[in-house]
């Protein structure tokens, strides 16, 4: 008779996982990549923009959650292929953003 884990979404944030989760020989890979998709996340949300950390939470949550699904149905290599898209335009946006910023303040600066 197996044991069924309760669930509760600290389980994941923790680091408490079921043992056929580390039967991947992909998810050390995977989980640095998410870790970096993460922080890039992290790093492109402003603070006025999301003043309650309740929603950094959720956002983080359902990310988290979304990661650990694929890796329940086996698809490691289609996540690490849709996290590294999302890292790109994310890049590719904040980017973007710093060049709308410097003509900004370069038109600013010239009148």
């Amino acid at each position: 008779m197996s044991k069924e884990i309760p669930f509760n979404p600290a389980i994941p944030l923790l680091g408490i996982y079921p043992k056929e989760y580390k039967s991947f020989c992909y998810n050390d890979t995977c989980t640095r990549m998410f870790t970096a998709a993460l922080f890039t996340i992290a790093k492109s949300w402003n603070q006025h923009k999301c003043p309650f950390m309740i929603d950094w939470i959720k956002k983080m949550y359902i990310y988290t959650m979304e990661y650990y699904a694929a890796i329940k149905r086996d698809e490691i290599m289609s996540s690490a292929r849709t996290w590294m898209e999302l890292e790109a335009m994310i890049l590719c946006k904040l980017t973007q953003e710093q060049k709308n910023k410097h003509h900004t303040f370069s038109l600013i600066s010239k009148s």
